[in-house]
């Protein structure tokens, strides 16, 4: 039978009055024959390794997880009751500001060797949606998409959906509530429709003809006031009556999903007014009365003799 085996051997040396026993250890093969000492012996040395880096408690990261998240959680609950105007855009900010400090704050979270991938992925998409909470609030004057609309559009709200339901999966719930978004909307009135009208009572004739590839609204001022405004349809004409005599500015904006509250197009706008002002007149003559009846045409042309300049938004009237 092989056995392992182990022998000492030992001496005493006087030091003096004291005497001190010095061993020494062997350790016999497998082959030791168990006391004869003929079996090879070889020395036993200890071995050291590198201690395992200790894993991060799982529980520690979900807490550190809600600590990060729970501000921009409340933000972003915020943003949802914030009705449309200063302040929405007040809580968009404040939103965007959140995000930043919840990807700071994941970025130096001790994070478990499985779930470190996606704690990276979700700091990176937390701030992306922080530029796109920025962006959403933007002023853009007249023509102005929805911040709700714009949000829509954004691809950070998906990837920080997308990171976390991957980390819900690893056993790690992030808790956030994503902004709601809405779609683009395409608002029209209906083909002549006035939009702004004061009392008419004259005999001039006005026909606008839209063959562009966009509904516009046109309006007729005297000064700076408006006469009327009417909605003419792409691809359509539509005529106003009563026109009283004058001389008139024509303005019109283009553009596409009508916002009536903000009497202006939210995407695709334009606003340009005609060089020429369109006079307007009435007189007696032998027989009758005549009056005057104007074509404009909002679609360049060949042989057209009208220029249109364009305007800024803030010089349409309203």
């Amino acid at each position: 039978m092989r056995r392992a085996c182990a022998r000492t051997s030992g001496k005493v040396t006087a030091l003096g009055a004291a005497a001190v026993l010095v061993l020494s250890l062997a350790a016999c093969d497998a082959a030791g024959t168990g006391g004869d000492g003929t079996g090879d012996a070889s020395s036993a040395s200890p071995s050291s390794s590198p201690s395992p880096t200790p894993t991060v408690d799982p529980a520690a990261y979900r807490q550190a997880l809600d600590t990060a998240l729970s501000p921009l959680d409340s933000s972003l609950r915020a943003v949802d009751r914030a009705r449309e105007g200063g302040a929405l855009n007040e809580a968009l900010g404040r939103a965007s500001a959140a995000a930043t400090d919840a990807a700071t704050a994941l970025e130096t979270a001790r994070t478990p060797d499985d779930a470190v991938v996606e704690n990276t992925g979700l700091a990176s998409s937390l701030r992306d949606l922080s530029r796109s909470l920025d962006d959403a609030r933007a002023d853009r004057g007249r023509c102005a998409t929805s911040p709700r609309v714009e949000l829509g559009g954004a691809g950070s709200l998906t990837t920080v959906r997308d990171v976390g339901a991957r980390l819900e999966a690893l056993g790690y719930p992030v808790h956030l509530t994503l902004p709601r978004t809405e779609k683009p909307k395409h608002r029209r009135l209906g083909n002549g429709t006035m939009v702004k009208d004061s009392r008419r009572s004259g005999l001039g004739r006005l026909t606008i003809d839209n063959g562009t590839s966009s509904d516009a609204v046109v309006s007729l001022t005297r000064g700076k006031k408006p006469a009327f405004t009417v909605y003419v349809r792409k691809g359509t004409s539509a005529t106003v009556r009563r026109v009283e005599d004058g001389s008139y500015t024509v303005y019109f904006t283009s553009g596409e999903d009508w916002n009536t509250a903000k009497k202006s197009f939210t995407r695709e706008c334009s606003f340009q007014k005609f060089d020429d002002e369109a006079g307007f007149r009435t007189v007696s003559v032998t027989g009758g009365t005549q009056y005057t009846v104007l074509t404009f045409s909002l679609a360049k042309t060949v042989g057209g003799n009208a220029t249109t300049t364009e305007v800024p938004a803030d010089e349409f009237p309203s």
